[in-house]
């Protein structure tokens, strides 16, 4: 089934190793780039090409959260793009915003903030904050593959732990276990939880749908690790998608708590924006055999729509569909026993390093 507003969409060869298969015209801007052919001038189209780092000198790294449905006060994100790839990720249309395209661009035009451990530093440093838990990765993930050699990540960690200041951390890489002791001498004093995206134990699933992330069994081994550790660790079955990945939420659950989390949440999907055209042209492309099913479930749970915007009913949608997820979700937490209890970080440690005047 073609959408209306896949009109005009070339088809192209599919991109292994990508989640999005095409970049959608970005709606801020007035002209757009257009293929014709799939040879000579035009390679520049082609997807395999390798990952770009786009530098940027940011003004401000903390964000205010004023969304009163995600679970955060504050977030900070060293890197806007993604190069994980999932096609369902709401953080794709950020992305337009810096004059790129939602699709393919997200996961191969990575901007990276390098300046990000100075401007953590100054906002701690402002008198005027009063200490609240920030989130990495409120918005893409804080340990995607360029974090390897960035090292931004564990350098805002350990700027954290010199100000006792409260982070929560959300990630779908094996990446954050490098940094396992930085998180364990914060979590001795309540000051970090970690929150492991899982998402499918279907392989070949998530290989399609969130091409460059690592596996179940690897994220599994996340949380037991720092589980171990005394780290704080939650899952989070998100998003859930009915007719995709819906059925595995109490196989998911029952591994997480096996594995040691102690905590579990979930969202269904939602596609606003630019997402919507990715993720259609991906579903169809992936599973013709019931990507109208698919579809037409992900309608059902927001009133017609692929996406309802108001908070609160946007993450959990309605209508039976979303009903029978939020059943399943209360059921299976409980009787592996997740939300059991409750995390506060902690605040009152916070405080700011002396610094030493330099001697003439």
């Amino acid at each position: 089934m073609t959408l209306p507003f896949q009109e005009g969409i070339p088809e192209n060869p599919y991109y292994k190793g990508r989640g999005a298969q095409l970049n959608p015209k970005n709606k801020f801007l007035r002209n757009e780039y257009a293929q014709e052919h799939v040879e000579g001038i035009d390679e520049w189209w082609q997807a395999d090409v390798p990952t770009q780092i786009l530098e940027e000198h940011a003004k401000t790294l903390v964000n205010k959260v004023d969304s009163p449905d995600v679970g955060m006060w504050y977030s900070m994100n060293p890197y806007q793009g993604c190069e994980h790839g999932c096609i369902y990720c709401y953080a794709r249309n950020a992305h337009q915003f810096w004059g790129m395209s939602a699709g393919l661009d997200f996961e191969r035009k990575i901007v990276v903030k390098r300046n990000a451990p100075e401007l953590l530093k100054k906002f701690l440093d402002n008198k005027s904050w009063v200490p609240k838990p920030i989130s990495l990765s409120g918005n893409t993930d804080c340990y995607q593959p360029l974090e390897r050699k960035m090292f931004l990540t564990r350098q805002l960690l350990s700027i954290a732990l010199d100000y006792k200041q409260p982070i929560g951390i959300i990630t779908k890489n094996s990446l954050v276990l490098r940094d396992k002791y930085i998180l364990q001498q914060m979590a001795r004093h309540d000051l970090v939880c970690v929150y492991v995206s899982i998402t499918t134990m279907q392989e070949d699933l998530r290989q399609k749908m969130e091409p460059r992330t690592t596996t179940a069994a690897q994220r599994f081994k996340i949380v037991k690790e720092l589980s171990e550790l005394g780290i704080p660790v939650g899952v989070m079955t998100a998003p859930m998608i009915p007719g995709l990945n819906d059925h595995e939420m109490p196989a998911l659950l029952e591994a997480a708590a096996a594995n040691g989390a102690k905590f579990a949440g979930y969202t269904v999907v939602r596609l606003n924006d630019a997402v919507k055209i990715i993720f259609n042209d991906w579903l169809y492309k992936n599973f013709p055999d019931r990507a109208d099913k698919v579809w037409h479930h992900i309608e059902s749970m927001h009133g017609g729509n692929v996406n309802d915007s108001d908070f609160g009913r946007r993450m959990r949608g309605e209508g039976n569909m979303a009903d029978l997820i939020k059943q399943q979700f209360k059921v299976h937490t409980k009787r592996v026993g997740l939300n059991q209890e409750r995390f506060e970080f902690n605040t009152s440690l916070f405080e700011r390093p002396q610094v030493q005047l330099k001697l003439f």
